[in-house]
């Protein structure tokens, strides 16, 4: 069993910061992709950002230049650096990461971390 712990959400102004943090824990033989996906009220879960196990990395064209995903192999732990925060950037934040553990390899689900901007 795999289990992810995000932190990092919080209340924060236009304009600002902030980081989310994800690391995962348990029998883990090997982290493939690991990523950010957001969902906002009433709309669909989207990719914000991941980063594959060669470095390659993929982000939303919206985050670009504001978001910079990361992770620390050593600590199974993925980050986003959330720079110049909009209000449409308000969601629940989630990470996924592609892990083969005990009985095979697939992809597991953060429980959530609620970003709002706001003033």
């Amino acid at each position: 069993q795999v289990q992810l712990v995000e932190s990092g959400g919080g209340l924060v102004q236009p304009g600002g910061s902030l980081r989310l943090s994800c690391t995962a824990s348990g029998i883990i033989f090997s982290i493939y992709t690991m990523g950010w996906y957001r969902q906002a009220p009433g709309k669909q879960r989207e990719l914000v950002a991941s980063s594959g196990i060669g470095g390659s990395t993929r982000s939303l064209d919206s985050g670009k230049g504001r978001f910079t995903i990361s992770r620390d192999n050593a600590k199974n732990t993925v980050y986003l650096q959330m720079n110049s925060l909009k209000p449409e950037d308000t969601a629940v934040y989630y990470c996924n990461v592609d892990v083969r553990s005990v009985g095979g390899r697939r992809d597991y689900w953060g429980q959530g971390t609620q970003v709002t901007v706001s003033s």
